[in-house]
């Protein structure tokens, strides 16, 4: 008998807690204090890249890439995904340019002899 009263109370006291959010929730909307929390945006990976070409200024090797994504983003760039996105930007001449097997740089940073 206890257990079913415990249960009973728990969802009493679940209500009144809804009850009471929806009220606050309501009463700040009312007085225009209402605020939205802003949703961290997310970085696409090639705008992580480009970050880190952009602070480098000079070609780099995918794996090398991966290396400083790991280390000033802690996140792993899987080298096949970055490698084609990369490419596809290269074809499309949109920021990046290949100077070597696996190597990439920006545009405005190219040495002679780049391809795009």
């Amino acid at each position: 008998m206890s257990q079913e009263i415990s249960k009973e109370l728990l969802e009493l006291f679940e209500s009144l807690l809804r009850a009471q959010l929806n009220t606050i929730r309501q009463l700040r909307k009312a007085a225009g204090m209402e605020e939205k929390p802003q949703k961290e945006k997310r970085r696409s990976q090639v705008d992580i890249v480009y970050d880190i070409l952009q602070a480098k200024q000079q070609p780099m090797h995918v794996d090398t890439i991966i290396a400083q994504a790991k280390q000033l983003y802690d996140i792993h760039l899987d080298k096949e995904s970055i490698v084609s996105a990369l490419t596809k930007r290269i074809k499309r001449q949109d920021r990046f340019i290949k100077t070597a097997p696996n190597t990439f740089a920006l545009i405005s940073h190219a040495p002679e002899g780049g391809r795009r």
